[in-house]
């Protein structure tokens, strides 16, 4: 079946060194993205964005590729052509209150912090301006973190691994990872699945690229997930997931962009 959209990730996707649509991995200028979403254009398949940034700045993203419907906040909802679907679940906010601040009142972001200090911190400065889940950065062990939730009484809420980022944290050796803490119904697959829904797309028509384990979980919803290189180069904890994933998870040869532009090109071409 053709092509007919392509869910892509930002960050270590999609976007090249320090977040750029026109570097690659290195930092070199690069029209791979671009030609990677004319090869789209031209081929008449949706582009569009699932990321764990805010709506803001998913939504800026979005009109610079010129596309109409993307994912934010990591699945916690999904736009389609000016219309907003919040996917969280049965979590109902405190009166008054978005899910941000609902988490906080309910000491949410500090009982974290206080069990993995100094491991864990905000990801300043993006993780202000949220209404859904909050932002975190660090290097901690997640199934502890969910058990401390699931404890505490928080079980509606889950901590994700949105994959390793470039900057670096004192007091954590290595690559530290972003976290977001969000509803528990929320996910990036989720939110792809009612896309597809609502356009009518079958999996066999749809692929999707990213970095992380959290992108990872997308590849039973669709056709095929493509993984660019520097997306296990970075993170041990993808590769292990990758290696006992699902069968239709492919590795490209390319890092961010470039692994984007091979996965789009090679799916039109049909290999």
């Amino acid at each position: 079946m053709p092509l007919r959209c392509v869910y892509t990730d930002l960050d270590g996707t999609l976007l090249g060194r320090m977040g750029s649509l026109f570097r690659d991995a290195e930092g070199n200028f690069s029209l791979l993205q671009a030609r990677a979403l004319e090869a789209c254009h031209r081929a008449g398949v949706e582009v569009v964005i699932k990321s764990g940034r805010r709506e803001t700045q998913v939504l800026e993203d979005t009109r610079l590729i010129g596309q109409t419907s993307y994912v934010y906040e990591a699945g916690c909802a999904v736009n389609i052509d000016g219309e907003r679907t919040v996917l969280i679940g049965e979590l109902e906010p405190d009166e008054g209150l978005t899910v941000y601040e609902t988490m906080v009142r309910r000491g949410v972001p500090e009982l974290l912090f206080d069990a993995f200090d100094p491991a864990l911190e905000y990801h300043a400065p993006w993780h202000t301006d949220r209404e859904l889940s909050h932002l975190f950065r660090g290097k901690i062990d997640v199934e502890e973190a969910n058990a401390i939730l699931e404890r505490e009484g928080h079980g509606d809420l889950r901590l994700i691994d949105n994959g390793a980022i470039v900057a670096s944290m004192d007091g954590v050796e290595g690559r530290a990872h972003a976290y977001h803490l969000m509803p528990e119904a929320a996910s990036k697959a989720a939110a792809v699945a009612f896309h597809m829904r609502a356009r009518g797309y079958a999996p066999e028509e749809c692929i999707a690229i990213g970095d992380s384990v959290e992108d990872l979980s997308v590849a039973p919803v669709v056709g095929r997930f493509f993984v660019p290189a520097n997306g296990p180069e970075r993170d041990p904890g993808l590769r292990a997931a990758i290696a006992t994933g699902p069968p239709n998870v492919t590795v490209t040869e390319g890092s961010m962009g470039d692994g984007v532009y091979e996965a789009v090109i090679s799916t039109l071409a049909g290999a």
